[in-house]
């Protein structure tokens, strides 16, 4: 694997400040509230945050009694967790990519992916990997940007002026395609990381090709409203149809 494509050890601070400062972010307000539901429900012993970053997930996820490990490529936002969250007893982070990570077999009854496997590139291998790391009828829960209409450079918002409708423009979906993405946009010499699209297909027939039935998906919205205007009324109802996130549940079978 090429580290230079996919580790997020370039913007780690960035990365670090947007979750822990922004009270009001999607990982805050959207993704946390379902991921934690959608977890709890499978009353798992055993988790592996798999490409956890700075621990923002992982530390929540560890409640009592329960033994969680985060894994990720980048050893500052290792750093950063394992100092951060150190007093937790069952909480532990391992630095190691997502196609390689060193703990044995059927370690796990869960495996959480968050925003990450859209920055991952070698897909087939970290999917493999997963179904060696899981138990059998473990779960395998990833979520991301929704794979038809949050298309790096491929899908933009529009307003039709006669019609009064906000919609979401997709200019490709089945290609797979890979972007540079600029984290700090308008800002010159900033960092940048690489996004992955595969369409839902590719991402359904590498689950099946190892060993994993999808139990479940789900499509999740902004929490956001626009602030009063003349276009305030079609940003909002376009808010509630177009999804910005996926979360596929996944059972290995």
């Amino acid at each position: 694997m090429d580290k230079k494509d996919t580790s997020w050890e370039s913007v780690a601070p960035w990365y670090d400040n947007l979750l822990e400062g922004d009270k009001d972010s999607y990982q805050r307000r959207v993704i946390l509230p379902n991921l934690l539901r959608i977890v709890d429900a499978s009353k798992p012993a055993r988790i592996i945050d798999l490409a956890c970053g700075q621990g923002f997930f992982t530390a929540l996820l560890a409640k009592e009694g329960r033994e969680v490990v985060g894994v990720d490529l980048s050893p500052l936002l290792i750093k950063v967790a394992a100092e951060r969250h150190r007093e937790k007893k069952k909480l532990s982070f391992i630095v190691a990519p997502a196609h390689a990570v060193p703990l044995p077999d059927a370690f796990a009854d869960v495996i959480t992916v968050v925003l990450a496997i859209q920055n991952i590139k070698n897909l087939s291998e970290t999917i493999k990997e997963t179904s060696r790391l899981l138990k059998e009828k473990g779960k395998l829960i990833f979520i991301l940007s929704h794979p038809a209409f949050r298309i790096p450079q491929k899908t933009f918002w529009e307003f039709d002026e006669k019609k009064d409708i906000q919609f979401r423009r997709v200019t490709e979906y089945l290609s797979e395609s890979a972007a540079v993405i600029e984290m700090t946009p308008g800002k010159k010499g900033g960092p940048t990381t690489e996004s992955f699209h595969r369409p839902l297909q590719v991402y359904s027939k590498v689950l099946a090709n190892n060993d994993f039935a999808i139990a479940r998906i789900e499509e999740w919205i902004s929490h956001k409203k626009s602030e009063k205007g003349p276009r305030q009324i079609a940003e909002d109802k376009a808010r509630k149809e177009i999804p910005l996130f996926m979360m596929i549940e996944a059972l290995r079978v």
